[in-house]
Parts: structure tokens; sequence; C-alpha cells
């Protein structure tokens, strides 16, 4: 499923591409994703686009009546393409602009979602999200004061929106790794100095797997079809049972909350 980075990477990718256009049409072929597209985003035609940007691991397009709500869902891709460009099985959605170019969206899975925000209101998809974790909002207090009644594996607690947005499975298991924090260990019991390491090599995780174009295991792409590079870099994820690249010790993987969790025993208290 594409994480925030990736998100946050398909983003810069479409932006100078809609900057300055309009929005001349949208053609939906499958209407039923995970949601079935709202009745405003089908009458949308010759609308100015406003720009573009991210909330957690929704895309917003924002036009003069609200914003077009995009989320990738498991298997989702965006791709910037000639106007004329023949759909394939899974290209749902074209957004056709005025300089005959296209947006389009393809899912194979159709567990994405694509909504509408009208002007002046908040989607309830977006009510109650903490803060985005690469902003000045996330510090070890945030954190620590999330995490202080909480029982629960701190695995689980730091993938919660309400805590804070866009830390997936994957970025959480390399981001614990790097804090020397198992994932297994309950959320109430970090003090406030391991807080302010995790709040930091979360940072660094994000920002890295942005800068490498994001995590490609299977589905995900960037705007230009590249995949993501991070994956070259993953210390623990996806490698349960090999030896650890810092101490040798052989990495434990688990289930938390239907998740794979791969930690090392040694390096991880």
């Amino acid at each position: 499923m594409p994480e925030l980075p990736e998100v946050e990477v398909s983003r810069l990718g479409i932006t100078p591409h809609l900057q300055h256009r309009r929005l001349q049409q949208v053609v939906v072929r499958q209407r039923q994703l995970r949601w079935l597209v709202p009745d405003e985003i089908i009458a949308l035609r010759d609308q100015p686009l406003l720009g573009v940007s991210r909330r957690a691991k929704y895309l917003l397009l924002h036009l003069p009546a609200g914003d077009i709500l995009i989320h990738l869902g498991m298997s989702g891709n965006l791709k910037m393409l000639p106007a004329h460009t023949p759909p394939g099985k899974h290209d749902h959605i074209d957004w056709l602009l005025d300089n005959q170019t296209l947006l389009r969206l393809n899912d194979t899975r159709r567990f994405g979602a694509v909504l509408w925000q009208a002007k002046g209101e908040i989607h309830p998809m977006l009510v109650s999200l903490g803060p985005e974790p690469l902003t000045v909002e996330f510090t070890a207090e945030h954190l620590q004061q999330n995490f202080k009644k909480r029982s629960a594996a701190v695995k689980l607690v730091l993938m919660d929106n309400h805590v804070v947005v866009g830390v997936g499975n994957i970025y959480a298991n390399e981001a614990l790794f790097k804090a020397a924090i198992l994932p297994t260990k309950p959320a109430k019991e970090l003090t406030l100095a391991q807080c302010d390491v995790l709040v930091a090599v979360v940072k660094q995780t994000l920002a890295s797997a942005i800068a490498q174009g994001g995590t490609t295991l299977k589905d995900f792409s960037q705007v230009d079809g590249k995949p993501g590079y991070f994956k070259q870099e993953l210390l623990v994820y996806g490698r349960g049972g090999q030896p650890c690249l810092q101490c040798g010790t052989t990495l434990t993987e688990l289930r938390l909350g239907q998740r794979s969790t791969v930690f090392c025993p040694t390096c991880q208290r």
C-alpha cells in the first residue's frame, strides 16, 4: 500500500503538470472504487486548478468550488499522459486538462478513493487527524502525551493517524529499528528521551524515502513510471529471518495488528 512518502512523491510529480492549468472534464470509466465517485466530481467542467496539496495519505486538487480528494488505496497510481492515450483495463478516471494532457488514475484492486470536499468544509475522512510527521507540530512532547495512557504496542500507536498521520507499516518498522525501540514495547513505557529519538528518526526516514522516490514493493510507481528506490535502504522491513545489518542477530518477524513486524531482539529494547 502506498504510504505517506509515496503519496508525497506523487504530489511532487503531478504538481508541475497541473499548475496554471484548467480542468476541462472528468472521465469516469469505473465509478465504484472503495466508495462511489461523487456526482460533483463527474459534473466538473472548465475549472481552474488552484493547487495541489497532501493531507495524510490524501492528495487534494484545489478548485474554486472545493477539493478533489484522491486516495491511492493498495494499488493506485497516477500518471500524466497525452490526452488521447488509450485507457487500459484498470484506468478508471481521467482528468483532462486544457493543454491536451491528462492525469490518469490506475487502480487494479479498486481500494482507492476519489472524494469531494466542498469549499469551506472538511471531509469526514480528514477530521480528527494528528499532525503531519514532517512539521514542527510533531514533537517528542506530543508523542509522549499520546503514548502515556496507551498500553498497546508502540508500533500500533505510532501508526494511529489520530496520533500522527502517515507513519505506515514500512516506515514504522524502520523508524523503531533506528530508534532502538522494540515494536512490542507498551507505548506508555517510552521516556521523553526515547520519544525525542523516535520523532527524529521518523522525520529522517520519511524525508529520505521521499528523496528516493518512495518504496516500490509491488504496485507503486512514480508519476513518470519509475519505481521508488528506498527499498534498497530498508534495514528490517521484509528481512525477517535474515541477519541484522547492525549486529548479525537473526531478525524476528511477527504480526502486530495483522501487519508484518520485523525487529532485532538484540539492537531493540
